[in-house]
């Protein structure tokens, strides 16, 4: 594994200007006892960009809480989604499977039929086998039909909206498409089209009660926060804070809602034995604009597999157990959580297939630790655009929306997306990030490779497809 210590400047902001010694990993078996596994935090944002990360280079935005969080753990600067898009996203996070393989694409709506089967393995479902506390509060998105409901796949607690916060009868295109927007507790409706601004504070009080709740049990908690999805809300305590704009003040509510989870578990004593992770689900919607999030200097967003939309950020932090202030570069993707938290705590893997791997070595800094993957497969919808293996990421020809270069939108009123299309692409992601110079020409030999790689993947994946769960047909329907 290439790894690296964060830059002084970086370090020294994000640490408050302490000087902070190199910790030695721990062994688990050494800090942690046998009957006492650790606890899981697993921070998801919404269409968070890449470049909107203080400590990733997002240097528009100031993120105290998530730089102090990669001050104490490590940040991955490779790491990426199954699909740049919030359903098959989110099946990937909590399945350990790509999204193609369980039948779960795109955006669910509150017209879908389809949703998580009762045949899949969330990653709430697996640690029950070590009798841990669940919650997910904020967006769930793999269903929104009773059976699909979190409550019914492993989580204990719900509070939330069952898909995104644009889905309802405000929405800037098309708010004939959708029906009021129910806010759910447990399988409860509490509420229809709850104020936007209240969202990211609500999930957050949910989060700290339940760490609270839980102290002495070992817990796994969802924070999967609406935001900056639009349509855009946040609290008056930081509307107008930011030097740039809603979208600004939003990124700072979500810094500060992951600053009070680390804060509450070091008021509970329960630092050292948790393990947080914060990750996006995409990259960011770029034709809302100033709505909008940043790739960095990654290409494209949300809704493409070029880098801005599937290279996301991502945090580890678990004091003893993730050395501080270090950097992993070698590439994983969200599938790798469910098998890494099967491993953590000595859990059985699902019996079917999945395509995650165990990450343990990488996050904590295993000397000489690589990928464990030959290969990520990048796939829109049901066909397979991109695959990388190392430091390789290869371009099947295909369509993808684009802006073309100009202006995205103001107010929360989108512009409308141009379509370009790549032919077959190769790209140096050490050198070129960014997927600007096209080296297929000069290395004939990786892209023979690949595709032969990429071919055979996509041959299995199809033979061992899984349906999606589908509401039973009613009564005399044919």
């Amino acid at each position: 594994m290439n790894r690296r210590q964060i830059d002084r400047r970086s370090f020294i902001k994000a640490a408050g200007g302490a000087a902070v010694a190199a910790q030695a990993v721990v062994s688990r078996d050494a800090s942690l006892p046998a009957t006492q596994p650790p606890n899981i935090v697993m921070i998801y944002a919404d269409d968070m960009g890449y470049g909107d990360v203080g400590v990733f280079g997002g240097g528009e935005f100031e993120t105290p809480n998530l730089d102090s969080m990669a001050a104490d753990g490590v940040r991955f600067t490779d790491f990426y989604v199954a699909q740049p898009v919030c359903s098959a996203s989110r099946a990937a996070l909590l399945t350990g499977c790509y999204p193609n393989r369980i039948g779960l694409l795109g955006a669910l709506g509150p017209k879908s039929e389809i949703g998580i089967s009762d045949s899949e393995v969330t990653i709430a479902q697996l640690v029950k086998q070590k009798d841990y506390a669940t919650a997910i509060f904020g967006k769930w998105h793999l269903g929104c039909q009773p059976q699909f409901l979190p409550t019914r796949h492993g989580f204990d607690e719900y509070f939330g909206l069952p898909y995104s916060n644009d889905m309802w009868p405000f929405h800037p295109e098309n708010p004939k498409d959708y029906p009021d927007l129910p806010l759910i507790d447990g399988e409860k409706v509490v509420a229809y089209n709850p104020p936007m601004d209240s969202l990211t504070t609500r999930y957050t009080d949910r989060a700290v009660k339940f760490i609270e709740k839980y102290r002495e049990r070992p817990f796994f908690l969802y924070l999967a926060h609406s935001m900056p999805h639009v349509p855009l809300g946040v609290s008056p305590r930081f509307k107008g804070k930011s030097p740039h704009g809603l979208y600004g003040d939003v990124i700072m509510e979500i810094d500060w809602s992951a600053g009070e989870i680390v804060q509450t578990l070091r008021r509970l004593g329960l630092d050292e034995k948790t393990l947080v992770i914060f990750a996006s689900d995409n990259g960011p919607w770029i034709s809302y604009g100033e709505h909008s999030g940043h790739s960095g200097r990654l290409r494209e967003g949300k809704g493409t597999t070029w880098e801005g939309g599937v290279r996301v950020p991502c945090i580890m932090r678990w004091p003893t157990q993730v050395p501080r202030a270090s950097v992993c570069t070698e590439p994983a993707m969200t599938i790798d959580i469910l098998p890494t938290v099967a491993r953590l705590i000595d859990a059985r893997l699902p019996a079917h297939t999945i395509d995650g791997l165990d990450i343990r070595a990488l996050m904590t800094g295993k000397q000489g630790a690589r990928s464990p993957h030959d290969a990520l497969y990048f796939y829109w919808n049901e066909t397979l655009e991109a695959v990388r293996s190392g430091k390789w990421k290869m371009h099947f020809p295909h369509s993808y929306r684009t802006l073309g270069g100009k202006e995205g939108g103001r107010g929360g009123q989108p512009v409308k997306y141009g379509e370009a299309r790549t032919g077959l692409a190769l790209f140096d992601l050490i050198k070129d990030p960014g997927e600007k110079q096209d080296v297929s020409a000069e290395h004939a030999d990786v892209v023979a490779r690949l595709k032969n790689t990429a071919q055979r993947f996509d041959e299995e994946l199809k033979r061992n497809r899984r349906a999606p769960g589908r509401v039973p047909a009613a009564p005399g329907s044919r």
